[in-house]
């Protein structure tokens, strides 16, 4: 039926959508007949239902840890996370104070537990989660024969399609144009950043000895080792910024900002909720209906964790009756809940998160486009759908946008300036490891799905992968594989590597609103405008270069990610 559809009589947007659809009912298999149609059928089936079992083990492995510390243990643990470890141990009728391996209770315990041996009990549960070296119990959620079999079946339906492996297979539909222009990409960007990385070991093994007694730091210790440098550095600690990010004023300055820049007025709206915390919200522009989104904030136990956003529907002109419908959304985060009756705090990297999952939101609910499968972010290639999600997040590190959403948690003043100089000066603390540490995960990824014999083990790949980028060894122990969710879960395959070359549009897209920024510092609405119509409006109406083309006037470059990560 698509075959014989007449594309001249086609407008654009429905030629995109003929041209997505054509490809991807190749890719799901509708050339094949016969034996190798049925198998492949089968195929699909059967990694959805073992993805899903990998996501619930996942989760399963990490509500299963629990430790119940005692208040000597936690000295260096800040006060909120003490105090929300009490509260829960205290419902349960348990003594002391439950630690957990989510977000809001580990990071922190890393970060700033001076007892070594706590650290070392959650970081070995943490990395091991899912996996065969799990402790106890924790180890019936082992995920090692999911991966071995996903990657069996992902290598089968790649030859069945006609392809030599899945790599091939997961570019189709990308900006890249092959998995070699990835790994090059990758190893290139690799290079750039490792004399970084490497000063940025130097400089926190040196730190470690000369003021913390650790001459021969442990994995578990890095968290540690690297806050406390930063606090000497920069003489600030997240503690400290967190007190001035209530969740409430970050969210109004948030819609301050998306209202200004692209013409829209976001106002509370009414739906049914899954949750008592979960809102929801109305996007409106020139008082007509524009999108709508719910927005789910807090952690809670039984929910995924991280932070994403999905979509419920999208944009659509229904050819039947010729009624609009609009896009909505869901907005998800996992942050902590605030304690004594306080608003939630949020940390810097929240704040950040929050401005991402909202970039994806008004992707998806600005679009203008009417055809539905080209609307918002649908038809948007995946190595590009990143770019408006890190987009959004350089607002948060722009003055005059954040003191707008800061106000301290007691005394109500505003972020002081000489916080937020040290802020920025600590912006690229240990970039060049950061990016390795992303560069690693992403070639992993990719040579996984192209070199990689899935009837073999995975491990020694990804020590070669940690001895070619790596300047810090993982344990041997380490089996953070078994909860990579975005790669055997969540649709990132052979596609990681998305985040850091969005990075590389997102770093020149908001280049141009530097570029622009009136005498203040301000973004300019003009260029906010082009940004919404080029970028946003278009959705995966045409090429995703062709929509940073419209916006930039020419192709992107490595330079404005490199400058703007201090690796210039």
């Amino acid at each position: 039926k698509y075959k014989a559809v007449d594309t001249a009589s086609l407008n654009p947007e429905q030629r995109q959508a003929h041209t997505n659809a054509m490809r991807n009912f190749v890719l799901s298999g509708a050339d094949l007949v016969g034996a190798e149609k049925e198998r492949f059928a089968r195929i699909q089936e059967r990694q959805a239902e073992i993805s899903q079992k990998f996501s619930e083990n996942a989760l399963d492995a990490t509500d299963a840890f629990a430790y119940y510390a005692t208040a000597d243990e936690l000295d260096g643990v800040p006060t909120d996370v003490q105090q929300t470890a009490l509260a829960v141990a205290k419902a349960e009728g348990k003594d002391g104070y439950k630690l957990t391996l989510k977000m809001p209770c580990y990071l922190p315990v890393m970060q700033f537990a001076t007892r070594s041996a706590l650290r070392e009990r959650l970081y070995r549960a943490y990395v091991t989660r899912a996996s065969d070296q799990a402790e106890g119990d924790a180890s019936q959620f082992d995920n090692s024969a999911i991966i071995a079999e996903i990657l069996a079946l992902r290598r089968e339906e790649a030859q069945l399609l006609g392809y030599a492996n899945f790599g091939e297979v997961s570019v189709v539909p990308k900006m890249a144009q092959s998995p070699l222009e990835v790994t090059r990409f990758l190893r290139d960007l690799a290079v750039r950043a490792r004399p970084y990385a490497l000063k940025d070991v130097a400089d926190l093994r040196v730190f470690a000895s000369e003021h913390l007694a650790l001459t021969d730091p442990q994995p578990w210790d890095w968290s540690f080792i690297g806050e406390k440098l930063k606090e000497a550095r920069y003489a600030f600690s997240e503690q400290e910024v967190k007190q001035y990010f209530t969740a409430p004023k970050v969210l109004g300055g948030l819609f301050k900002i998306i209202e200004t820049l692209f013409e829209v007025a976001i106002r509370k709206d009414s739906a049914p909720v899954w949750h008592p915390s979960v809102e929801f919200y109305r996007i409106e522009r020139a008082g007509k209906l524009v999108g709508q989104f719910y927005l789910d904030q807090p952690a809670r136990t039984g929910k995924r964790g991280g932070a994403w956003m999905d979509d419920v529907r999208a944009r659509w002109l229904r050819p039947d009756t010729g009624q609009l419908q609009t896009p909505v959304a869901h907005l998800v985060c996992n942050f902590a809940d605030g304690v004594d009756g306080q608003p939630p705090l949020l940390t810097h990297d929240d704040v950040t998160t929050l401005f991402h999952e909202f970039g994806h939101g008004l992707h998806h609910m600005l679009t203008q486009v009417n055809e539905r499968d080209v609307s918002g972010i649908s038809g948007v290639e995946w190595d590009a759908v990143e770019l408006p999600s890190q987009f959004m997040e350089n607002f948060c590190w722009e003055w005059d946008v954040l003191k707008h959403m800061t106000a301290h948690v007691v005394t109500g003043e505003a972020l002081p300036r000489a916080l937020f100089d040290k802020m920025t000066e600590a912006k690229n603390f240990q970039s060049g490891l950061q990016t390795l540490r992303q560069i690693e995960f992403s070639l992993f990824d990719m040579l996984l799905h192209t070199e990689h014999d899935p009837a073999l083990d995975f491990m020694p790949l990804l020590r070669q992968v940690r001895d070619e980028v790596s300047v810090l060894q993982a344990p041997a122990f380490s089996r953070t594989v078994h909860t990579f969710s975005h790669i055997f879960a969540g649709g990132y395959a052979a596609g990681y590597y998305s985040y850091k070359w969005a990075e590389v549009l997102s770093a020149d897209a908001y280049a141009a609103f530097e570029e622009t920024a009136d005498a203040n510092g301000l973004p300019s609405i003009e260029t906010g405008r082009k940004y919404r119509e080029s970028i946003l409006e278009a959705g995966g109406s045409r090429p995703a270069m062709e929509s940073f083309k419209a916006f930039r006037g020419r192709e992107p470059t490595l330079d404005a990610l490199l400058r703007h990560q201090g690796m210039a």
